[in-house]
């Protein structure tokens, strides 16, 4: 499926009406990035490991919209750029395939992906990267420091992505392989970097 499609796909999982979205929810750390603000009335929502829980909505870089992971896909918050909702489709793409060291370099397209080839995907699929990186290239891409709706966490050995508050990774509970993390992951020793613009 290539972006265009997922992307369509992306727009109508996500068409649901805002009560099936869930009202915001606890506060939750999602890594070092900003927390959720509980809605008045709200109901604490369990957090694993100080992260968020599956369906919990966290609270993206913009007046208030949520993100929210539902299962093993996640949907953008409501208007977010297009560049964004491309990123949540690429990486919803290949959410739950399993880890492939070197997956995703030879080709964007693969049968699984390492951390910086799932990395590479997504970055490929905003218009943000034109061939694949390994982790270590990763830390010279882009822009310094965070973005305010994708930041790339990479060093030496690993990255991971965070979009709109929420992280896809390829480790963490819940198998190996790219998949939306509902758990926290410090960003020490970590480089932030972002694409220009988000």
């Amino acid at each position: 499926m290539g972006v265009l499609g997922a992307t369509m796909a992306l727009l109508v999982l996500t068409a649901a009406p805002a009560s099936a979205q869930g009202p915001g929810g606890a506060v939750a750390l999602v890594g070092d990035e900003q927390p959720a603000i509980a809605a008045p009335g709200a109901a604490p929502q369990p957090a694993a490991s100080g992260g968020i829980a599956s369906g919990t909505p966290v609270v993206a870089p913009a007046d208030g919209a949520v993100a929210q992971i539902t299962g093993v896909l996640a949907s953008p918050p409501a208007g977010a750029p297009l560049e964004v909702v491309a990123a949540f489709a690429a990486a919803n793409a290949i959410a739950g395939l399993p880890y492939k060291w070197g997956g995703g370099h030879g080709d964007f397209e693969d049968s699984g992906y390492d951390c910086s080839g799932a990395v590479s995907n997504v970055l490929h699929a905003i218009g943000a990267l034109e061939d694949p990186l390994d982790s270590s290239a990763l830390r010279r891409w882009g822009e310094q420091g965070r973005g305010q709706w994708i930041t790339v966490y990479t060093n030496r050995g690993h990255a991971y992505v965070v979009i709109a508050g929420l992280r896809f990774d390829t480790s963490g509970r819940g198998g190996k392989g790219p998949r939306w993390r509902s758990e926290s992951r410090p960003s020490r020793g970590f480089v932030a970097r972002h694409p220009d613009g988000l």
